[in-house]
């Protein structure tokens, strides 16, 4: 959501801004804009609404500058217009603020505000910012954004700019990723590494209650009480090229391609053959305190939720320990009771999910212990948890999640894998479990080596006003997540439901223009789930069948390899994801930006 890109150094700063912002599109946006200080220090800023090439297409010729601050909103107070655009000025002009979250008590603020005779340009809660630093009497720069955040509640990611200071750009960080990118003679700040890796990999992380000052030479961190903070770089593990389409037509068509080569990085140097385990170095959780967990709950919001379903299907099977997941979000609210004895799992693609992150930060608060499934390292989930595992997915820049959620379930596997192991699974099937583990990337390209055909099916099936997907235990969380991925890339409505309930009312939906696709593995429900297919065709719905051999009841089958039963998931929710990339190319959808969404949630 929202993306940030700021710059100071010696080089030509539009550009730069408009590339970073360029590489934050996937992040979901409705509107760009740039602020400058010339060399006089008087700010300039242009902004749109719409993508970045209409912002471009806007800024004068002479628009140079060494320092200047970017970014992409995506509207949660006022509607998409050029008004609403950040950057945000304060009345004077000197001041321009970029901000990703949500100020909660914008409204106070914005009359007390108005009521002393300060003019709005926007409908927004960030221009709040701008006005309280403009406005406030402190004689540097960093003292007058301290004071203001005093007074904010709420969530930010900001970045600063001000005609007095031009030397500088100021940070800070409540909830909302920034991230400082350190080079030569220039610093950059961003909302995500994908804005900088170009130039550096080596980046500071700040954490919620930090602030930072950026020079041209230097940078140093504090906490928004004005104590020093020590945070030295790290090195980003991703390329630039990472981030490039790679011949593709569309990021989710090359993230989905790249699943077999993504599920070996997650396996790579993990496996341990002597003992028929794995190696989970970051989980921090020794024998004796894997013995003791009594009972695993997983949060997540969205593929990160469906994917925890599969995890806790898996350390169920495997490990034998009761689990269960359940989205953060709905988490978070509820004043769950906290058991000592209960291990909290929390899965983000992206690290910084703020319902996942404040559920986190809540089971903290009464002692738990929390580890993180996530796939960006150093991200605030990372950090916040007690040690976890990284899925090592690699970049994921499409909005919908495709080889990230894959490698999820894969990781989950891993330590189903392990917590069984220290308990009561055999040394024969750890062993099997590992054979299965080590089949998965050849038969992940075996299905997308099926994609004609299931592009074929697609187009077939895109002018249904509406689909259902079921799926039957272990199928489940396959039809969820199948469910959501044809109704976030394609806007065809659809709903998903464990096969045995179709009866119990959903059934009054089946119809010919409703089609049903059913997840029907090789396993000891098979026969149950080919009743479920009679009672579908009994009332003339099409049936499009996910399975390991032909079902006579389908009008088509999808034919998936076989995997051990348990890893089977893993594989049938593959084809689906291509189903619903071509459904979207057979409607000429906007497919790697999707209307109304964003990759990385990081408000409420």
């Amino acid at each position: 959501m929202c993306g940030i890109v700021g710059y100071i150094g010696r080089r030509d700063v539009a550009p730069l801004l408009l590339e970073g912002l360029q590489r934050l599109e996937y992040r979901g946006y409705d509107s760009a804009g740039i602020a400058i200080s010339g060399r006089t220090g008087a700010l300039r800023t242009v902004k749109a609404k719409g993508r970045v090439r209409e912002l471009e297409e806007r800024i004068p010729k002479r628009f140079a500058g060494t320092t200047g601050i970017a970014h992409t909103r995506w509207a949660t107070h006022g509607a998409p217009n050029d008004e609403n655009a950040h950057p945000h000025l304060d009345a004077d002009g000197k001041v321009a603020v970029v901000h990703n979250g949500i100020i909660d008590n914008a409204s106070e603020l914005r009359a007390k505000l108005t009521a002393d005779g300060v003019a709005f340009a926007s409908e927004t809660d960030s221009e709040v910012l701008a006005h309280l630093i403009g406005r406030s009497q402190a004689e540097t720069l960093e003292e007058k954004v301290r004071q203001t955040l005093r007074l904010v509640e709420g969530t930010y990611g900001i970045a600063v700019l001000h005609a007095d200071f031009p030397d500088r750009i100021i940070a800070a960080r409540n909830g909302s990723p920034v991230v400082l990118g350190i080079g030569e003679k220039e610093m950059f700040v961003s909302s995500d590494v994908a804005a900088l890796v170009s130039h550096t990999r080596q980046v500071v992380t700040l954490d919620d209650g930090e602030m930072a000052t950026l020079k041209a030479d230097d940078y140093r961190t504090y906490t928004t009480e004005g104590s020093r903070t020590s945070a030295s770089p790290t090195t980003v593990e991703w390329a630039a090229e990472s981030y490039d389409m790679g011949g593709h037509d569309t990021y989710m068509h090359k993230e989905i391609s790249e699943q077999a080569d993504a599920v070996d990085r997650v396996l790579r140097g993990r496996i341990d053959d002597r003992f028929a385990t794995v190696h989970l170095g970051g989980l921090n959780l020794d024998a004796r305190e894997a013995r003791g967990v009594r009972r695993v709950k997983i949060l997540g919001c969205g593929s990160a939720y469906h994917a925890g379903q599969i995890g806790a299907q898996l350390i169920e099977e495997l490990a034998r320990i009761p689990a269960d997941a359940e989205p953060a979000s709905e988490f978070r609210y509820r004043n769950a009771v906290v058991d000592p004895d209960t291990l909290y799992i929390a899965v983000s693609q992206s690290g910084e999910t703020y319902d996942t992150l404040a559920a986190v930060q809540e089971l903290k608060r009464k002692g738990a212990r929390v580890l993180g499934v996530v796939n960006v390292v150093g991200s605030a989930i990372a950090r916040a948890t007690d040690g976890g595992v990284y899925v090592h997915a690699g970049p994921e820049v499409c909005v919908v999640s495709t080889k990230c959620f894959t490698n999820t379930a894969v990781a989950f596997a891993l330590l189903a894998l392990h917590l069984g192991r220290i308990r009561d699974l055999s040394v024969a099937d750890g062993k099997r479990i590992i054979a299965g583990l080590r089949k998965l990337p050849a038969q992940i390209a075996e299905v997308l080596a099926d994609e004609e055909r299931i592009a074929a099916l697609a187009a077939e099936y895109a002018d249904a006003k509406s689909m259902m997907f079921v799926g039957r235990v272990r199928g489940y969380p396959v039809a969820r997540e199948a469910s959501l991925k044809l109704k976030e890339v394609s806007y065809v409505h659809a709903e998903a439901y464990p096969a045995s309930e179709l009866k119990h009312g959903p059934l009054a939906l089946i119809e010919p223009a409703v089609p049903t696709v059913a997840i029907v593995p090789d396993d000891e429900l098979l026969e149950k789930n080919r009743a479920t297919l009679e009672e579908i065709k009994a009332r003339s719905g099409r049936i499009l069948a996910v399975a390991h051999q032909e079902q006579e009841k389908a009008d088509h089958t999808l034919l998936v390899p076989k995997n051990e039963a348990e890893l089977d998931p893993i594989l049938m929710g593959i084809p689906l994801q291509l189903l619903a990339y071509h459904s979207a190319l057979a409607l000429g959808r906007d497919i790697d930006k999707p209307r109304n969404l964003a990759k990385s949630v990081t408000v409420e």
